[in-house]
């Protein structure tokens, strides 16, 4: 009998100390020298004073976006769908944490039975009270729980990650009005100068200064530039539709936006970004935390290969004892514990393992996929501002040349009758469209450092 117990134990500490793995918390593997390099830069960031994570007031600065962001963050049903996503995990995760506890059943019954010349032996009741508690050894019940504590905090990096989009899609659509307005303004103005040149023109021909051809070339540039104003018109009305949507409201007959078109990039972004801020990234940290849940999933899978302990019980108040019903009725009560181990289940076990491995390999290459997008992100908007930048720089000296080769050639027009009405047209034709770039070249300024917000982690 002692040889038995000693065999037992052995067993048992020798099944405990082979899944002490099963117990261990999830960390970031650091096997390739890529992950190692993502993994030290975040331990060197949080040893640091503090990143300076910038948050989206400190970027859009403009006050009147801020209003609309703010609007938007409340009102919008997105954001509020990501939210209501987060408390349905945690949600579960209480479910997960209350395994800990016993299940307890009450389960009354009563009857009775009346045979043919029998005479009947009364109504017999039981009213019993279930208990079973399943002693979490082989930390089955801990991995589910670890596993619904990741599913929390992926649905809040899902949160974050709508709310990142939403105040990119806000500034985004807010400076794309302003862009469609400041195209419009300009294309008025020009509207109304090349008007004044088919008069001019109309009173050039009457001098016999010009011809009947640049009458017509002057009248036909000026309904050119009247046609495009009607899609500048529907552009901005479908922008401001855009933006009602993302503030959940209807479409409001305008929207104010600003006149100024002047702005720079933060001075915690002069230098770049540092490759820990990544880890801020809505989708770097849920493609991590898929990563730790695929590990939670494969330590579960293992666990199913050793024991489940439960301990039962059982008590309650009865008049039935055995064949015989005794009035008034006894109190009884049960006590049992069962070891079940799994010997032979098919291969299921050894499939869900091999199946949660192969998983959890493919959550890794998800990881660092997502973290190497991320710096090309980051990467292509640092670059995408700094060109647009010198672009606009060169695009303003253009259109200050262009302005005075107009006046040159309008004077020259005016002063020499062998300077035709086409030079004119070509030198308005070309300051519109260098006017046209720079403000397009401005958008994409705006517009890389929207991605810039969005690529370090854009949603505080």
């Amino acid at each position: 009998m002692k040889k038995t117990v000693k065999f037992g134990a052995a067993t048992l500490l020798a099944i405990t100390l082979s899944s002490c793995h099963i117990y261990n918390k999830y960390e970031l593997p650091t096997e390739n020298d890529f992950v190692k390099e993502y993994a030290t830069s975040l331990e060197a960031g949080k040893d640091s004073v503090g990143l300076p994570y910038m948050t989206w007031e400190e970027v859009f600065t403009d006050p009147i976006l801020q209003g609309y962001i703010r609007k938007a963050l409340t009102n919008n049903t997105d954001l509020e769908n990501a939210r209501l996503n987060v408390d349905v995990a945690r949600a579960q995760l209480k479910g997960a944490k209350l395994s800990y506890f016993p299940s307890v059943a009450l389960a009354p019954n009563g009857g009775m039975a009346k045979y043919q010349d029998i005479p009947s032996s009364g109504w017999s009741y039981s009213i019993p009270m279930n208990i079973s508690w399943e002693i979490d050894v082989f930390a089955k019940i801990l991995n589910r729980k670890r596993g619904a504590q990741v599913s929390v905090d992926l649905m809040k990096d899902y949160e974050a990650g709508v709310r990142s989009q939403i105040i990119c899609g806000v500034a985004s659509t807010y400076y794309g009005l302003v862009l469609l307005n400041q195209q419009l303004a300009l294309t008025k103005r020009t509207s109304e100068i090349w008007k004044d040149q088919v008069e001019s023109m109309k009173l050039m021909k009457e001098a016999a200064m010009v011809n009947e051809a640049a009458v017509v070339q002057s009248e036909a540039n000026y309904w050119s530039i009247m046609a495009s104003i009607p899609d500048i018109e529907a552009g901005i009305r479908q922008m401001q539709n855009t933006l009602a949507l993302l503030l959940h409201e209807y479409p409001q007959p305008t929207y104010e936006v600003t006149n100024d078109l002047t702005f720079e990039l933060p001075v915690s972004l002069a230098d770049g970004l540092p490759i820990s801020y990544l880890a801020a990234r809505p989708d770097v940290q849920a493609a991590e935390r898929k990563l730790a849940t695929a590990y939670y999933a494969t330590n579960s899978a293992r666990a199913a290969f050793y024991p489940g302990l439960t301990i039962s019980s059982q008590g309650g108040f009865t008049n039935l004892l055995g064949s015989m019903i005794s009035n008034p009725g006894k109190w009884f009560v049960q006590l049992a514990g069962s070891l079940a181990a799994p010997i032979f289940s098919r291969g299921q076990n050894i499939a869900t393992l091999e199946a949660a491995k192969l998983q959890q390999k493919q959550a890794m290459n998800d990881f660092e996929k997502t973290v190497l997008s991320a710096a090309s992100d980051v990467s292509n908007a640092f670059a995408t501002y700094d060109s647009n930048r010198q672009k606009r720089e060169y695009l303003i000296k253009q259109i200050d040349k262009l302005e005075k080769s107009v006046e040159y050639t309008q004077e020259l027009l005016t002063l020499d009758q062998r300077t035709t009405y086409l030079e004119v047209l070509t030198a308005q034709s070309s300051l519109l469209s260098a006017q046209l770039s720079s403000l397009s070249c401005w958008h994409n300024k705006v517009s890389s450092l929207i991605s810039i917000y969005q690529a370090a982690g854009g949603g505080r």
